[in-house]
């Protein structure tokens, strides 16, 4: 028997699970904050968006940001990681094609492409047009990664979101551009930390290892076996010389405001993007993250970590953005969220190395006492939203 992994000494959860009185999202998020009416973080950011924000002001500050950065040579002036989903194509589309810049696509590539996802991104190159590099690193290392991110960080997407932190930054170095943009700050639109809520650009500094790599940064997996030479294409470059080049990485996000159903339409208008033809599992929503065949799996495990998982994340969005009620955001999460992916779970397996037993195993793991029960073979959740009363108790 595998011992638990203490999930909620891991990330610091609260010991009693509450909700959002204004959405679907729990206290049980890392990072995320409450305020005294029960209010979360990202509906009270969603809220300062629609009432304070100036978003004439923030349109100049970012056409002063491409001044700023803009080159006449032909070269390139702004990197935006992408992978031909619906936000990078906004973003690079409107750079280009509004802000006149010269944007560097580039793409850190997912475990194993979709047909659905690998399409998208050639039609971002093809019919955005984009020019676009393509890290794909060393698939038998990747491979080890996974599964060892998987077992010790209870998340197999580990190795990717390293390589799409840390790529865009290779990529800006040796093609000498000081400005990455990405697209919204997860950490305010979704809920989690507030430190970069009311600037533009977040520290590359400190941030990553936190917010992004779960307290792991990639050299440090020397720990578990892995040849430091294999983990360099994960790393960041040298910071001296990401300081010599001024790095500034920026999120889209804080100029202009962020609504994912509108970024689809508007990919699907001008970017040939495409959703699924069937919704993702785990949720509701066909047009977003569904590019690698392991998705399913990073959202499961969030599932199983924190009792909160992606149709919870999407729903609560939906109610901010104005497009649902909270009471359809909790039946829709009733309906979808912990759906196990099953459509790719043999894939899973196989790219692992790893038996179903085992797989199980190490899902149980994950599974904190404060939020699940055991009722003979099965497990449930001890507080979920259907039950939990929209209020707050301090």
């Amino acid at each position: 028997m595998i011992a638990n992994k203490n999930t909620q000494k891991r990330y610091n959860l609260p010991d009693n699970v509450t909700y959002c009185v204004e959405c679907t999202i729990s206290n049980q998020r890392p990072r995320i904050t409450f305020d005294a009416l029960g209010v979360c973080s990202a509906c009270n950011y969603a809220k300062l968006k629609r009432t304070e924000i100036d978003w004439n002001r923030r349109d100049t500050e970012l056409k002063e940001l491409c001044d700023k950065h803009r080159k006449n040579d032909g070269s390139y002036d702004v990197i935006v990681p992408s992978s031909g989903g619906k936000d990078s194509a906004f973003v690079a589309y409107q750079l280009k094609y509004k802000y006149g810049m010269n944007p560097l696509t580039v793409t850190w590539s997912p475990h194993l492409w979709t047909k659905d996802g690998f399409d998208n991104f050639q039609q971002h190159i093809h019919v955005g047009g984009f020019d676009n590099v393509l890290g794909t690193p060393n698939g038998l290392v990747h491979r080890k990664l996974t599964k060892i991110s998987f077992e010790i960080l209870g998340d197999p997407f580990q190795p990717f979101i390293y390589g799409q932190t840390n790529y865009p930054m290779q990529m800006a170095l040796k093609h000498n551009v000081a400005l990455i943009m990405y697209g919204e700050n997860g950490e305010v639109e979704y809920g989690g930390s507030m430190k970069n809520a009311y600037k533009p650009n977040r520290d590359w500094r400190s941030d990553h290892k936190d917010h992004y790599f779960s307290g792991l940064a990639p050299e440090d997996l020397t720990a578990y076996g892995i040849e430091f030479n294999d983990l360099i294409p994960y790393m960041a470059p040298d910071q001296s010389k990401l300081e010599a080049l001024g790095l500034d990485i920026h999120f889209f996000g804080y100029y202009k405001k962020w609504i994912p159903q509108e970024l689809y339409y508007h990919a699907v208008e001008n970017t040939g993007f495409k959703p699924k033809s069937s919704r993702n599992e785990g949720t509701y929503s066909k047009y977003a993250s569904f590019d690698d065949k392991l998705d399913g799996f990073h959202y499961y495990l969030a599932f199983i970590k924190f009792g909160i998982a992606r149709a919870t994340s999407d729903a609560a969005h939906e109610i901010r953005d104005g497009h649902i009620t909270r009471d359809e955001g909790v039946a829709l999460v009733k309906r979808f969220d912990g759906e196990f992916p099953l459509e790719h779970f043999k894939v899973f397996l196989e790219y692992c190395d790893i038996s179903e037993e085992y797989f199980y195993e190490i899902i149980d793991s994950w599974r904190s006492p404060h939020l699940w029960i055991k009722n003979g073979k099965d497990w449930s959740l001890k507080d979920p939203i259907w039950r939990a009363l929209p209020s707050y108790d301090q």
